[in-house]
């Protein structure tokens, strides 16, 4: 079976953005205006800075050239998930399991079309989000968009 750009590219990249300390949270691919774009995203405990990014795109661009997982130009972006970041994959929320999140839902449900609250668990292919004391489940394929809220301590 053959696999597409963002498996490759993760596959090729992960051991130097481990060996430098970090993980990858998102390998993305897809034309933005024009061009055609692969962003990295990289995470650590102690955050991500301007430098950090610099210094894993100078590490994975000689592993991408070598490995030419895409063929014509592309641009190479290294960033950072941010504070608010979108929760696409399961391993995504169980990494931020107890953290505020917005539920940005495809169809209301009771009337409305976001769900914000603590993220609870994720079982069985559906969230639980705790509003203030009202745990709510909603299949994660009723979400359009799930991601972490900045809350100023």
């Amino acid at each position: 079976m053959k696999k597409n750009v963002r498996e490759t590219v993760r596959e090729a990249i992960l051991p130097t953005v481990t060996e430098l300390g970090y993980r990858i949270w998102d390998v993305t691919y897809g034309k933005v205006g024009a061009d055609y774009h692969l962003e990295i995203t990289i995470d650590s405990d102690a955050g991500i800075s301007i430098d950090d990014c610099e210094r894993v795109h100078r590490a994975i661009d000689p592993i991408l050239d070598e490995c030419d997982p895409i063929e014509g130009f592309y641009y190479l972006e290294v960033s950072s998930p941010g504070i608010e970041r979108e929760l696409r994959t399961e391993e995504h929320i169980n990494a931020c399991l107890g953290e505020r999140v917005e539920a940005k839902l495809f169809a209301a449900n009771d009337g409305r079309k976001s769900i914000v609250g603590t993220l609870l668990s994720y079982e069985n292919g559906a969230v639980t989000i705790d509003e203030d004391g009202v745990k709510t489940s909603i299949l994660r394929s009723d979400i359009s968009k799930l991601t972490t809220l900045y809350v100023e301590e």
